[in-house]
């Protein structure tokens, strides 16, 4: 775990110098004073915190996403056990998901700051290493008594926040710090949405997956008898609800075998949107390691089993193109097919500004654009805090350009849908609209809301509607 004897001390937490100063997130020096553990908690805390504190700093200073750092740094350090993987794993990402209220506290330099960050975070999630908490917040020299803070409840955001003002009693914080400033800028919500808006983007979604080939309570059976909590979807009869907790994949012979796929929900409203026809042709404008791909192949195929008597594997003569820049991406699409033994799948890398598939040739195209990802901040909270506005405001022209090219590919008739998982106008609706004034062969498809039934011309999936990410799609026509 590290020499446990290598943070340093800094004024006592709760002094007016270690209180009450913003920081941006950035700064990466390292501590250099040390800190006394005194009881073998003390000493197992010091050690785990020893661990996470560099890779804070490496997230902050690299601006690389929190789980690919975390990713080799384990796979550089076999020495972790499952249960040392998970305290650091989820005491990282609670940082982040409260560091709207943490960089309020001063300078995470401090160790006694750093200390009563890691306490804090353990609290708000309710951890169940807590004697390490404890430990934690012993190391913050904080007058509080950590047991009295240990009864408060912690179920709702509103309870979050009192137990933060009596942590920190000197502090004023608000619910709307826990997103970056410039985020209310580029995505206004209403104020009956913003309070579970918040709630939703402050806790961890669970994990989404789909049924290939099989039904979902088929699904659902093998994976509960493994131990894994996992429920059928309310909203799709392939979907399934894999609880909170890790899992290691390539152990599962469900998901060896090409039966279930990881795909969160919000994600899965696209392809169900999509609605292809067993016989339909599609391409997939920018599939990445094709998610959707396979959930459009899937729903070929479950169309045109249950239109026949024959059973689940009914032949579908639809296809599907997949196109992206990544030719690594697009192997382990591949291989992804290959292991559920998807036919119809072909790959068509794009090499230049051309199309790679013909004009004027598919029944649907669907463009999954390049975006900020502010939709999926929940699943990822560093991201919230190492971006800028600019990751925003930047891609709209970028966007424009990909679904005007694409659209060529539409045949008359045929539907075009534009979808992003990000949640602001500026690369939603504002891109829908620009395209449909260059391009009147093109009208917008009402779509139903698939979780609370109503429709809109352009529909955007919020985090707080289903206990999913956020998506937004538009879909539409070109005349006849």
């Amino acid at each position: 775990m590290g020499n446990p004897n290598s943070f340093s001390s800094g004024n006592a937490f709760g002094s007016n110098t270690s209180l009450g100063t913003s920081t941006s997130i950035g700064s990466s020096t390292s501590l250099n004073l040390s800190t006394q553990a005194n009881t073998p908690a003390q000493k197992r805390a010091l050690s785990y915190a020893n661990t996470i504190k560099p890779l804070f700093d490496e997230i902050q200073s690299s601006k690389m996403p929190a789980d690919r750092i975390l990713a080799n740094y384990f796979r550089e350090h076999k020495k972790h056990g499952s249960k040392d993987r998970k305290i650091i794993r989820e005491s990282l990402f609670s940082l982040f998901r409260w560091w709207g209220w943490f960089k309020q506290l001063g300078e995470p330099q401090s160790s006694a700051v750093f200390f009563a960050n890691l306490s804090a975070s353990a609290l708000l999630e309710a951890h169940a290493w807590q004697d390490i908490a404890s430990a934690w917040h012993e190391l913050s020299q904080s007058a509080v008594d950590y047991q009295e803070a240990q009864l408060l409840s912690v179920e709702t955001l509103k309870d979050k926040l009192a137990l933060m003002r009596q942590l920190f009693p000197a502090i004023e914080f608000k619910a709307e710090d826990l997103l970056p400033d410039w985020f209310w800028q580029v995505c206004p919500l209403d104020a009956a949405q913003q309070p579970q808006f918040i709630a939703a983007m402050s806790s961890r979604p669970p994990i989404w997956g789909r049924a290939q080939g099989i039904t979902s309570q088929e699904a659902v059976t093998q994976l509960q008898a493994l131990g894994i909590e996992a429920s059928c979807g309310h909203h799709f009869s392939d979907a399934i609800n894999l609880g909170n907790k890790s899992m290691n994949l390539n152990e599962i012979t469900l998901y060896k075998d090409g039966k279930i796929e990881i795909q969160d929900l919000a994600s899965q409203v696209i392809g169900h949107i999509c609605a292809p026809e067993p016989d339909a042709h599609w391409w997939d404008t920018c599939s990445g390691a094709g998610g959707k791909t396979l959930q459009l192949r899937s729903l070929m195929l479950a169309k045109a089993a249950a239109s026949h008597s024959t059973g689940r594997h009914t032949h579908s003569a639809g296809s599907i193109v997949s196109s992206d820049i990544r030719a690594n991406a697009l192997e382990e699409l591949s291989k992804r097919a290959q292991r559920a033994q998807f036919d119809g799948i072909s790959i068509a890398r794009w090499k230049s500004d051309s199309l790679p598939v013909p004009a004027d040739h598919f029944d649907g195209v669907l463009v999954d654009a390049p975006c900020s990802c502010t939709g999926t901040w929940r699943r990822n909270p560093d991201m919230r805090w190492l971006d800028s506005i600019e990751a925003v405001t930047g891609k709209a022209a970028l966007q424009l350009d990909i679904l005007s090219r694409s659209s060529k590919a539409v045949k008359k008739g045929g539907v075009l849908v534009y979808a992003t998982c990000s949640l602001s106008p500026i690369e939603n609706q504002e891109v829908v609209r620009a395209f449909l004034g260059q391009h009147s062969e093109f009208t917008l498809v009402p779509i139903r809301h698939p979780f609370t039934g109503e429709q809109t011309e352009m529909l955007t999936v919020w985090p707080f509607e289903a206990n999913s990410d956020g998506m937004f799609v538009a879909k539409m026509q070109r005349r006849t």
